[in-house]
């Protein structure tokens, strides 16, 4: 019995000394099972990755919005324009009938207290490229009145990026001003550039340039050059324009050899729209400040402007729709008080 205690001490003894000496086995892993055994409903803790400064976990950097196309340069005053009442006098009838979905026509009889009286025949077509939900092309507008006078317009739209337009002019049957310009808008820019009236063989015309450019998603920044000669006459003309979009108003000024222009347009609320203008020209020598307002009341299909000057000129213009008629109605008041004239209108259109 003392002889087999030793060799089982000695089999242990072994044992150990070659459990030791023998290499480590592999950690449990998601590439092996290992010698290690997970229980069933557990699962080894995860490590957490090194992190290392300046990567991202999602690999890309967040990047700020494109900018927004701006508009066309003729465009940075429009909105505030669109406040004042425009000046109406006499009498004024006006009848729209469209044909068909392209095409319309409408005819304009004026009786004034202080001019020749005068009918206009007016037709309008609209093709068939669709580029937005209220845009097609071409667009073909003209008038011409009881004189012979005749006025016409032809826009096109000729890529996604490219429009042009064509206008001529005529007065009892004689050429008077005619004009061409191509637009092309960018994404974040829009150039432009006009030829009027040019005569290659007496040498004259007048080229106009602009160019507007989105800085930021508020402000944008651009310029105009007026060129214009003729026999014995040439000259230069540029200014520079900043246009200043918030949330609920516009800001725009325009610097240049001819003088300034300065125009802020508020939205109060969505029955009050104001604005504000400021005109300086260095050729007449002469500054007015105007104020505006529209106010709309969409219960009753009434709008209503008014205006008051530097100049004392007090305007005021109201419309009404006549529902479910298809009938307007536009009343129109302008009061001089330094020459004491008074202007009054009247109109109604049909269609």
């Amino acid at each position: 019995s003392r002889i087999t205690e030793i060799m089982w001490l000695l089999a242990f003894k072994m044992g150990s000394v070659l459990a030791a000496s023998a290499p480590s086995p592999p950690a449990a892993g998601p590439g092996g099972p290992g010698l290690v055994s997970v229980p069933p409903g557990f699962t080894m803790p995860s490590v957490s990755p090194v992190s290392v400064p300046g990567s991202s976990s999602s690999g890309h950097q967040e990047t700020e919005p494109p900018l927004s196309n701006p508009g066309g340069f003729e465009e940075c005053h429009r909105k505030c324009k669109e406040v004042f009442p425009v000046q109406m006098e006499g009498v004024r009838l006006t009848v729209n009938k469209a044909l068909s979905n392209h095409f319309q026509v409408n005819h304009t009889v004026l009786l004034s207290t202080l001019g020749d009286s005068s009918y206009k025949f007016g037709a309008t077509y609209v093709g068939t490229k669709q580029t937005g939900p209220a845009e097609a092309f071409p667009v073909m507008v003209g008038d011409m009145d009881n004189t012979g006078s005749l006025n016409a317009q032809i826009i096109h739209q000729i890529t996604d990026r490219v429009r042009s337009k064509f206008a001529f002019q005529t007065q009892q049957q004689k050429f008077v001003n005619w004009q061409g310009d191509a637009e092309f808008k960018g994404e974040d820019f829009t150039a432009a550039v006009t030829f009027g009236n040019p005569d290659v063989l007496v040498g004259s015309g007048i080229v106009v340039a602009h160019y507007l450019q989105s800085v930021t998603p508020s402000l944008a920044l651009g310029g105009e050059l007026v060129y214009h000669r003729r026999p014995g006459e040439e000259g230069t003309v540029m200014s520079l324009a900043g246009r200043y979009t918030g949330s609920n108003f516009i800001a725009t000024l325009t610097l240049g050899g001819a003088g300034a222009h300065g125009s802020y347009y508020h939205k109060a609320n969505d029955q009050l729209q104001l604005g504000v203008e400021f005109e300086a020209s260095t050729r007449m020598q002469d500054t007015s400040v105007s104020f505006g307002y529209q106010l709309d009341v969409p219960k009753a299909d009434l709008v209503f402007k008014g205006s008051l000057d530097s100049n004392w000129v007090v305007g005021a213009t109201l419309e009404k729709k006549l529902q479910p008629l298809p009938l307007s109605l536009a009343l129109s008041a302008f009061l001089n008080h330094r020459k004491s004239k008074f202007q009054c209108g009247f109109g109604i259109t049909i269609g």
